[in-house]
């Protein structure tokens, strides 16, 4: 059965016992079934997933958006490529853990660009929790954690292979080429070496009406350099370099839709990096993993030609120990970010600076041979410091701004699985987490470009957010059968904005709420898989009595009025089918459906007197249909094929930003490409 949605999602929660009947049929899914390796997830469960090689593969994954398309409660805003925000559950992907192979991927550059970039055909595995989940998710873990994980070379190697290599062409008539090349193989009978190189030449796509999207042309080069292997019979190292590179003419802002006419800046954002992973299986008392990183992110352009740096290092250092029916992961972690930015010539340069120190334990127990239980406990300490120049590029004198927030939080989780029958699982969670004030982007930090008058500055009496969320599931699994039913609420409190008092103070602005549902069913019917998806979520913001001149209950939240929070999106379905008719041929057929939906939108514009009264935002609804076929010519030679949105919709993606052009003539987010041809060529030598 493919892996798809449900069995990422069953991995996570069934007991050590209940696993292994699970995942019979599952041929395809790698997963050990020992109780030493799977006493997992319980906590935060509700949309776990794993996306691998082989799903990226099919469907020629260009972005992140290709990448968690087939999930209804994941989604990815914004169709050009630097612009791509994640949202889980309707948070935006700053309230995530994301790492890739263990590197933590912080802050953003620039609000109106993502933070999140990766090669999908880079990639092994995805692993999504949805959620505040266990403590062994790392810092700031509010709304999930995602974690990508690389190839390495005994990923690409087949049996008995030394060396090897793979060449790839592809072709998308909207409208891009991509070239990359591969090389692998053994230093010795226990190391590996895999190199790799790709470039993307994109011009600007069009829409589903054939329309130009001005600002989605780019160039893309990326190269990752990494050898692994065992340093003894129970020690494993890998080492890791990834350079990326992203050439364009944007607009000021990349996530809004570019008018014909509109004026373009050439920019430039670049990323470097470096990743050790060491793992030492001594006994069942003492199994060492520890993670070492450093990111240096930078993006310049815009119509200031401003240059913003953040340096980003930091480790995980844990161990597992396991002793008859328990298992306890516990360990530290430490991640520092800094954040520079000014104008690109260098006359004046602001910072942040931004550190966590973690400590976490996370134990699991059979408590019955039908009942696990998992619990932890993690302690967190936030330290924050800001120092902000306004320099005389208006004619203002020089002024020195500066913070310094010292916070600590110690957040639970408690959940359990437990198997009512041979068939049916219960899942019940209950966890939280705390963030504090993170640094900033360098747009946000760059007060000269705020012509003296609004710099950013943290107010006073900020506090962490801590977040609250709890979660049932019953699930179904027999024969070629799987069905998930889910509900979550989550209650963020003293959620850290900036906005309201002068339009550039950091404050503590409400609580924000968030439930849904969520069902997956997944079946195999001779050489078909069928697989059906959907979730439903609600998310708004309960603002502080004192926060706007206005008084609201709530507010629904929004992409452009709430920027780097989250965004309200329709109920969505996910369907489809698999069909393998041979060993070497498969073609597979996608269909998402998202509901339309109303929301009263433009609060703070209400109360800063930029408009006289609420406007109700409409997000149309939208079907979109996507088709694939792969095709093993021979061992060595594959070709895919995909069609991308087969019947050529126009629609604006409901996690980018709304159209708002009825009130602000330029706001508006950019409509998604339309029918997308994709061609690939690979070669194996």
């Amino acid at each position: 059965m493919k892996t798809r949605v449900m069995i990422g999602a069953m991995c996570t929660l069934a007991s050590a016992s209940a696993l292994t009947s699970t995942l019979a049929y599952a041929d395809t899914t790698e997963v050990e079934t020992t109780a030493a390796v799977e006493k997992i997830s319980v906590v935060g469960a509700a949309t776990n997933l794993s996306i691998t090689a082989e799903d990226i593969e099919q469907y020629q994954a260009s972005d992140l958006a290709d990448i968690f398309r087939y999930s209804p409660s994941i989604s990815v805003g914004g169709s050009v490529g630097v612009a791509q925000k994640i949202y889980i559950r309707g948070l935006e992907d700053a309230f995530l853990n994301v790492t890739v192979d263990g590197a933590q991927q912080t802050s953003t550059l620039f609000h109106h660009i993502g933070r999140v970039t990766i090669d999908p055909d880079l990639l092994q595995q995805i692993d999504v929790q949805a959620g505040a989940g266990e403590a062994t998710s790392g810092p700031g873990a509010i709304g999930g954690s995602i974690r990508f994980k690389t190839k390495d070379a005994q990923d690409m190697l087949k049996p008995e292979e030394q060396f090897g290599g793979r060449v790839k062409a592809n072709y998308f008539s909207n409208d891009a080429t991509r070239y990359s090349g591969s090389l692998y193989g053994k230093l010795s009978d226990s190391w590996g070496v895999l190199g790799y190189y790709s470039t993307i030449d994109r011009d600007n796509m069009e829409d589903g009406n054939g329309d130009e999207i001005y600002g989605t042309a780019a160039d893309q080069d990326m190269a990752f350099l990494k050898v692994s292997g065992d340093i003894s019979e129970n020690q494993f190292l890998s080492l890791s370099v990834e350079q990326r590179d992203e050439k364009g003419a944007f607009s000021a802002r990349p996530n809004w839709a570019v008018q014909e006419g509109d004026a373009l800046y050439a920019s430039e954002a670049e990323r470097d990096t470096y990743v050790a992973n060491y793992r030492f299986a001594y006994s069942a008392l003492v199994n060492i993993e520890a993670t070492a990183y450093q990111t240096d992110s930078s993006f310049r352009g815009g119509r200031f030609d401003w240059l913003a740096e953040i340096d980003t290092y930091g480790f995980d250092l844990r161990n597992t120990s396991e002793t008859g029916l328990h298992k306890f992961v516990y360990g530290v972690d430490y991640r520092n970010d800094e954040v520079t930015s000014g104008p690109a010539q260098g006359a004046v340069e602001n910072a942040e600076e931004g550190s966590v120190l973690g400590i976490y334990v996370q134990g699991y127990s059979d408590i019955t041979p039908q009942l696990l239980l998992s619990y932890g406990v993690r302690y967190d300490d936030y330290d924050f410091q800001q120092n902000i120049l306004v320099d005389e590029y208006y004619g203002e004198p020089v002024t020195d701004v500066a913070a310094s927030i010292d916070d600590s939080e110690l957040s639970f989780n408690v959940g359990l699985a437990y198997e009512l029958s041979q068939h049916w699982t219960l899942g019940l969670g209950f966890a939280q987490a705390a963030r504090g004030k993170q640094i900033g982007d360098g747009f946000t930090i760059d007060g000269y470009l705020y012509d003296g008058s609004d710099i950013p500055v943290v107010a006073e009496d900020l506090v962490p957010e801590t977040v609250e969320n709890i979660e049932a599931s019953i699930e179904y699994s027999a024969n070629n059968l799987n069905a998930k039913l889910s509900v979550y609420r989550s209650s963020l409190d003293d959620v850290i904005f900036e906005g309201y008092e002068g339009n550039a103070v950091f404050n503590n602005i409400g609580t924000l709420d968030t439930s849904g549902i969520e069902f997956d069913v997944a079946y195999r019917w001779n050489e078909v898989d069928l697989f059906l998806g959907f979730s439903t979520a609600d998310t708004e913001l309960k603002p502080r009595d004192d926060l706007y001149n206005v008084s609201y209950s709530s507010i629904d939240i929004n992409g452009y009025e709430f920027v780097g929070l989250g965004n309200s999106r329709g109920d969505t379905w996910v369907a489809g089918a698999d069909y393998d008719i041979s060993p070497d041929v498969s073609v597979g057929l996608s269909v998402a459906k998202v509901d339309s939906i109303d929301i009263d939108t433009l609060h703070q514009a209400v109360d800063l007197a930029w408009t006289d009264s609420l406007y109700r935002l409409n997000k149309p609804s939208y079907t979109t249909v996507d088709i694939y076929a792969k095709w093993h010519v021979t061992n060595n030679l594959m070709l895919n094929l995909a069609v991308s949105n087969l019947f050529d919709k126009l629609y604006i993606d409901h996690s980018s930003v709304g159209d708002y052009s009825e009130v602000f003539a330029t706001v508006i987010g950019p409509y998604e490409a339309g029918r997308d041809i994709r061609l690939s060529v690979s070669y194996d030598f």
